[in-house]
């Protein structure tokens, strides 16, 4: 067999290369790409979609790798074959966890399908907190990641705004209009290569207030939570555009930010010197960047309290202190106790009962630390409403949707059940929210004929098959 092509990004091919970057998150990657460009690399962040995309990945991927390798890798295998710029003025870059998640042997798959597909000579660059694998001409100096960091800040915010605004806006496209512009606003100061506090939390003020000049409706939607692992929480492609369903059934999407698994991250290696006692140095620096990216998140929280009535996200703290009986903050392969604690969180703080767990295929921690204590959380929680969907390249997209077309059919009966007990409900609307059970539930069961997977019992009535099928996923 033909030794694998390990292609090192140098400091010359900074001039002449450009990196193209799986996308993940597409208002974070935006901001993140500018500031990589303002360090003097020449970027492009992947925007191709479709089944191509997941054809590469089952060609050239491993079928028992996890959904995310596949769809990241098949991302930028499609890209080559359809790229517009010279092969050999082109480079990778994915990011590697340094971890136990395979996510940290993502740049070994990559190369590997490289050499497959004939692509050996293209660089890889490793991105890397923790120097899994030098990349020469590559760096993250310390300015720029506190710029990057900042990045991230103003994504979440840019994110936690529009989704409270997309299902209420009186005119259609406004809220985009305010993404648009916000991000715009964003690359301008993130022209600059050393970056204040000051400048930034100016920024966040202009973003909320462009935010506040959005015409919203007065009403309420069903509000429906999303979790899960990393890279299918976030990505369009990777969820087969969730957040657009939940929009189009008319529901408002309460998703975490990405500075969580941040402050997640650096929070893990200070409590594995205090669960192990090991590398006290890198734990008190690491104490030390999880107090300062905290106190940041702090300072966002109370600029949407003191500019705007939008809902702002919690404290790190009080995420912490979700997981407190429900799973223990040893466990942090991958999401770990972060996403338990998402889910506790969305129930107890932000008062959202409906969630999806988004589950990929070959995420053994996601389905422990999702799946695996959806039990705990009902029994302590009895009003949550959490439906787990898996993603992977042979799931039915109609099957997926029809799990979460249950899920919020019981979100419906349930608000509908509330308000009959406070007499704001009328006969007529109880039987109407019925009624929309049922045809869910019919819906499901013409699928099984159609060779679909649905969850049906016979001999029950609606309400009653609704909750089983719920209960047993």
């Amino acid at each position: 067999m033909e030794p694998m092509k390990k292609v090192t990004f140098t400091k010359e091919m900074k001039q002449t290369h450009t990196i193209l970057i799986p996308t993940m998150l597409p208002i974070h990657f935006k901001i993140l790409g500018n500031v990589l460009e303002n360090y003097g690399y020449k970027i492009k962040v992947l925007d191709n979609f479709g089944q191509g995309v997941i054809d590469q990945g089952l060609k050239n991927v491993h079928n028992d790798t996890c959904y995310p390798a596949q769809l990241v890798i098949g991302q930028m295998i499609d890209a080559l074959e359809h790229c517009d710029l010279p092969l050999d003025k082109v480079a990778l870059l994915i990011t590697q966890t340094g971890g136990g998640c395979r996510a940290s042997n993502y740049i070994h798959l990559l190369r590997k399908a490289l050499n497959k597909c004939g692509y050996g000579e293209i660089p890889v660059i490793s991105a890397s907190f923790l120097k899994s694998e030098q990349s020469g001409g590559f760096s993250l100096p310390v300015i720029m990641l506190l710029q990057a960091v900042y990045g991230v800040l103003c994504g979440d915010l840019i994110m936690t705004l529009y989704n409270q605004c997309i299902p209420y806006e009186n005119v259609s496209g406004e809220s985009q209009k305010a993404v648009d512009d916000s991000v715009e606003m964003a690359e301008q100061l993130f022209c600059k290569k050393l970056l204040r506090w000051k400048e930034v939390s100016a920024l966040m003020v202009k973003i909320i207030k462009r935010f506040n000049q959005v015409n919203r409706r007065k009403e309420e939607k069903i509000k429906v939570g999303i979790v899960g692992e990393i890279y299918v929480k976030y990505s369009p492609l990777g969820n087969n555009n969730l957040e657009e369903f939940l929009l189009s059934e008319g529901c408002e999407v309460v998703c975490p930010g990405l500075f969580d698994f941040l402050l997640y991250c650096t929070h893990n290696v200070e409590f594995d010197h205090d669960l192990y006692g090991i590398n006290a140095v890198k734990a008190a620096v690491m104490r030390k960047v999880n107090h300062f990216l905290r106190g940041r998140k702090s300072d966002m929280i109370h600029l949407i309290e003191q500019n705007s009535d939008f809902q702002p996200p919690c404290h790190f703290e009080s995420t912490i202190e979700s997981t407190k009986g429900y799973i223990g903050k040893g466990v942090k392969m991958g999401e770990g106790w972060l996403l338990t604690a998402e889910m506790v969180e969305l129930i107890q703080h932000y008062h959202v009962n409906n969630i999806v767990c988004t589950q990929p295929f070959g995420c053994l921690p996601n389905h422990i630390c999702g799946k695996g204590v959806m039990r705990v959380i009902k029994e302590k929680n009895p009003q949550a409403n959490i439906v787990a969907v898996d993603y992977d390249s042979s799931a039915s997209k109609v099957n997926q949707q029809n799990r979460i077309k249950l899920m919020l059919a019981n979100a419906r009966l349930m608000v509908s059940q509330q308000n009959m007990a406070s007499g704001n409900t009328s006969n007529r609307q109880q039987d109407s929210t019925l009624k929309q059970v049922q045809d869910v539930n019919e819906d499901s069961h013409s699928q099984v004929h159609a060779g679909f997977a649905a969850s049906t019992v016979g001999n029950k009535s609606s309400e009653e098959q609704l909750e089983l099928a719920v209960q047993n996923g």
